[in-house]
């Protein structure tokens, strides 16, 4: 079955708004892994103007099933992560200040780049996981960095499956199936959603883990916490 990974950082934004510790972002991801989630997500961005960089700490303190932090590979982000030692590191392409991640790595220009990092990372024990666009070459270039798993950037399916779902999965069909022949284990992410992730799960064969924050958060005000994760992990059944 595919594991659903929580993505915590709209919670922290909540807290951060009034400058105290409520929502309790610690207590939160407990409870999210009481309630069934299979690991906890977390980007902390330079601004920290959702999870903080020392969140991770406690995080790593709590989180009994596993901690995926995200990120851009700077040497801050590299630093706090080997202090850490989650147990999945993903890394994306974002530049500073942007508002989210939205692409995914050219695996070709940046081989080198990111080889380096993952042997850094892996070196530690820690599983490195790279943010890709559903695309064959870039997975065929993200074997060559050794990474244990890439990630499926998912804004553009869950955008275009409201017209047209079968042109919609279609590249990540076609990008799971090389991924597989390769021997690369597949995440998937962002903006998948109680409409749209029974269809994508299905439709990809070897999906390991989706990581949802935004639409999973969103839907927790209507449904609450306990009755929103139990929703979206019997998708993916």
């Amino acid at each position: 079955m595919t594991k659903l990974s929580v993505n915590i950082n709209k919670v922290a934004l909540i807290r951060n708004a009034r400058g105290e510790n409520l929502p309790d972002l610690v207590q939160f991801a407990v409870d999210c892994e009481e309630f069934g989630a299979d690991g906890i997500t977390v980007h902390p961005r330079p601004d920290e103007r959702h999870v903080r960089y020392n969140d991770l700490p406690k995080l790593k303190d709590v989180v009994q099933t596993e901690l995926n932090i995200e990120g851009y590979p700077n040497e801050r982000f590299l630093s706090l992560v080997e202090k850490t030692i989650p147990h999945q590191c993903t890394l994306v392409p974002d530049p500073p200040g942007v508002l989210t991640s939205n692409e995914g790595w050219n695996t070709k220009e940046n081989a080198a780049f990111l080889q380096e990092i993952v042997n850094r990372l892996q070196s530690k024990g820690i599983r490195v996981s790279l943010f890709l666009n559903p695309d064959v070459d870039m997975v065929n270039y993200a074997k060559d960095t050794g990474t244990d798993r890439i990630e499926f950037y998912t804004g553009t399916f869950a955008r275009q499956y409201i017209q047209d779902s079968t042109a919609a999965i279609t590249p990540h069909i076609e990008a799971a199936k090389k991924a597989n022949e390769i021997g690369l284990d597949i995440n998937a992410g962002h903006d998948l959603n109680l409409n749209n992730l029974k269809f994508y799960a299905s439709s990809i064969s070897g999906l390991a883990e989706v990581s949802i924050g935004h639409a999973l958060i969103s839907d927790a005000l209507y449904y609450g916490i306990k009755n929103t994760i139990q929703l979206y992990k019997r998708l993916l059944t």
